[in-house]
């Protein structure tokens, strides 16, 4: 595959954002059920995480939550990238969604320390369905929005993934310590019902559905057209490197144990009429919201120095690796929960911004037939690293390390993936040095 030519960047701003949800009802429909159910999911998430805690004691119980709401995503991978690549992807995400809603609902069965363990297969087939929706949305922005608007649509999502967390992870800690978390879990459910009916409004053409063979069960388990993914991948070394972007993003797993940690152990927050145990998921929803906020920053800034350009996109990913390590190293020095949001608001700018490019080198350069099965791979990488990094930190808050330690050293990991990426530069001829020139 040849290299896509470079292109003058279009304007990334607040009128491009509000023109495009204006003039395009398909983006705008899959932006709101984007929109409520991941503030529903936030609000999950941190009902699920401080219940564990709370029921079990260990840390490892959440970072076992984890593993299982990113790690099944890598396996089923191949069969999401197979099946949304053969029937029509919005379809796929209609009942992806509504297979949630059943789900979710039923987390309200979690009754006692005696019923926990009905959380771990519940989040298991959560997982799955999400590894069957999220290709499919991504997979989809290149068919219901011109080629200059990709790097808006990459970047209003992004911005409102992170806006959601903030709204979420601040929200979501008020309705968990004041309604209780049967309210989230019914909250969180009926999200997903409404972003089923959102996305069943959208109309839009489909190209890889006309060339696709008709779909069969065991079709899901033939990895001939996987092969044939990760061939056409091969032709070209930097869409590979495009795929492996995210994984590279080794502070995500880590990151969930360590604020719920980080919440209960070093950062509860203290108002009147609230409880030790409240107030420890209050600590956690301000990390949270952190991360919400310095996710919003990133793209915005950096996607408006970067455009289409294939070079500043690459070397914006390379920034963003090493703002993360800067980040989860001072994180572990933070003398109070104030610094820490602080550290954690510029580490997850790199972190977004990172997210944001690899996604957008994706699409600007994937054929439409092989769109499924690249961000399948492209999410199952990424989920490895997460489950992965989430279960080793677990284990080490255990075994007795400190937080705060695991935190620093998380930073320092960072420098690995900012070493691989910079060599892979210059190996394709886009040297690092090369910055004074790009940002000219």
């Amino acid at each position: 595959m040849d290299p896509q030519p470079e292109r003058e960047a279009p304007s990334v701003s607040i009128s491009a954002y509000l023109h495009l949800l204006r003039e395009n009802a398909n983006f705008r429909r899959l932006w709101l059920a984007q929109i409520v159910s991941e503030i529903g999911d936030w609000f999950y998430t941190l009902a699920i995480y401080s219940l564990l805690l709370q029921l079990t004691g260990r840390a490892g119980s959440v970072a076992l939550a984890l593993v299982l709401q990113v790690l099944p995503q890598t396996f089923v991978g191949p069969a999401a990238g197979v099946l949304n690549d053969r029937v029509r992807r919005r379809r796929v995400m209609i009942i992806a969604d509504l297979a949630r809603f059943g789900i979710v609902l039923s987390m309200l069965f979690v009754r006692s320390r005696s019923t926990v363990w009905l959380v771990y297969p519940l989040l298991l087939l959560e997982t799955v369905m999400a590894a069957f929706f999220e290709p499919a949305r991504n997979a989809v922005v290149p068919n219901i929005t011109s080629r200059d608007e990709i790097i808006v649509a990459n970047t209003l999502s992004s911005a409102t993934w992170s806006v959601n967390l903030l709204i979420g992870a601040s929200v979501g800690g008020l309705v968990a310590a004041l309604l209780g978390r049967d309210a989230v879990f019914v909250l969180n459910a009926l999200s997903f019902l409404v972003s089923a009916i959102l996305i069943r409004r959208m109309r839009f053409e489909e190209p890889h559905v006309a060339s696709a063979a008709p779909l069969r069960v065991h079709d899901l388990l033939d990895y001939s057209p996987v092969l044939e993914g990760i061939r056409y991948v091969r032709t070209d070394r930097r869409l590979l490197a495009a795929v492996f972007a995210k994984a590279g993003e080794l502070m995500i797993g880590p990151s969930w144990v360590l604020f719920t940690v980080m919440g209960h152990r070093y950062f509860p927050v203290h108002l009147r009429g609230i409880d030790p145990q409240r107030g420890a998921v209050l600590g956690m929803s301000l990390l949270l919201g952190a991360r919400g906020i310095g996710a919003i920053m990133g793209p915005l800034v950096s996607a408006r120095w970067a455009g289409q350009s294939d070079r500043r996109l690459r070397l914006g990913i390379l920034f963003g690796y090493l703002i993360i390590a800067a980040g989860y190293g001072a994180l572990g020095a933070a003398p109070n929960v104030w610094i820490a949001c602080l550290c954690v608001m510029f580490a997850h700018c790199g972190g977004s911004t990172v997210w944001v490019f690899s996604t957008t080198l994706l699409q600007l350069n994937t054929e439409d037939r092989f769109r499924g099965r690249v961000f399948a791979a492209d999410l199952g990488f990424s989920m490895l690293t997460i489950a992965v990094g989430a279960y080793v930190c677990g284990l080490f808050l255990d075994w007795g390390l400190s937080a705060r330690t695991i935190a620093a050293a998380t930073g320092l990991l960072m420098l690995l993936p900012a070493s691989l990426w910079g060599w892979g530069m210059q190996r394709a001829g886009q040297r690092p040095t090369g910055v004074a020139k790009a940002a000219d």
